[in-house]
């Protein structure tokens, strides 16, 4: 098993026996230059844990609110704006949380340090370059390597174990989307559990849900809790991602207090470099850029051979 086997590039034949951090499932172009018809997994085992306790804390948050404190409700309006408000930020907010996860971060080529790709660069006299010792690689400017993913990440900001990737240039975007559904659904929790609480104080706490009195409140103590760890914990991530693509920043530069060579995208400029476009509605869409229909066919038709490049 060759931990040091560079990425192989587009249209290469895979090699068996080799191993890494990350999984591109794609077709013949794939690649990193290919885009969304990649997709990008690190297989860490702390990184899955924490990705699946996710998922299972926000369908846990979704049982709680439909079945404990809205289908059973009598306000037939209530029940329905709150339960279409609360589910479609769930679906965003795990759709923000796959996008994260499954996009390629901004990593650089591994093992494109050779002599034949640094003859190509043309560099000038003087003109200074920095290799990667770790995945030998160029790093271009402001990229860090991770020990987790094992590869250089172009703008990375920091590792996230919740979303199982890193936080870079290509799926920043998803990541503050994700922080922010994340809070936008914790608070309405909390809303719907407080008034919840209020309404079967007045009546019998059988009228209120059709889980026995003390079920139901254990498991609205349990999503209370949730809720007030998440809301805290993605407000500040949030506000921390908004503030860092503002001063076009990353978290690593700014604990490093690494002054800036490049030119910075502040503010609006900055908004829209990670964004994509002016402001518009599709900065809180997921989905956008998302090809899904290509990507299966791609993957399709690399069913006749290997599908994952390593």
């Amino acid at each position: 098993m060759d931990q040091h086997h560079p990425l192989l590039s587009a249209g290469a034949d895979v090699e068996t026996g080799s191993l890494g951090a990350g999984v591109m499932v794609g077709g013949p172009n794939s690649g990193h230059t290919a885009g969304n018809r990649t997709v990008w997994f690190i297989q860490d085992s702390c990184g899955m844990v924490c990705a699946t306790m996710t998922w299972f804390l926000v369908l846990y948050a979704e049982f709680v609110v439909n079945f404990v404190m809205l289908l059973p409700a009598k306000n037939f309006w209530y029940s329905l704006l709150n339960g279409a408000t609360f589910n479609s930020l769930a679906v965003l907010a795990l759709a923000s949380h796959l996008r994260t996860m499954l996009t390629d971060p901004g990593a650089v080529p591994k093992g494109n340090a050779t002599k034949e790709y640094m003859d190509s660069l043309q560099l000038k006299p003087g003109e200074v370059i920095y290799k990667c010792p770790k995945c030998c690689s160029i790093k271009p400017e402001r990229a860090h390597h991770c020990s987790i993913c094992k590869r250089c990440i172009r703008k990375m900001d920091h590792h996230c174990p919740w979303v199982n990737n890193c936080v870079g240039e290509k799926n920043q975007r998803f990541f503050v989307l994700f922080t922010m559904y994340i809070a936008l659904i914790s608070a309405h929790a909390l809303g719907l559990s407080g008034m919840h609480f209020f309404t079967c104080i007045k009546v019998q706490w059988n009228e209120c849900s059709d889980f026995s009195p003390g079920v139901s409140v254990l498991l609205l103590i349990f999503l209370c809790l949730e809720a007030i760890l998440f809301l805290t914990f993605t407000a500040v991530m949030f506000g921390t991602q908004i503030h860092s693509i503002c001063n076009d920043e990353t978290e690593i530069e700014r604990l490093k207090n690494e002054k800036p060579t490049w030119e910075r995208h502040m503010r609006w400029d900055g908004m829209k470099s990670v964004f994509g476009g002016p402001p518009s509605f599709l900065w809180c869409n997921p989905f956008t850029g998302l090809r899904l229909r290509r990507l299966l066919m791609v993957t399709q038709g690399r069913r006749g051979g290997s599908e994952f490049s390593v």
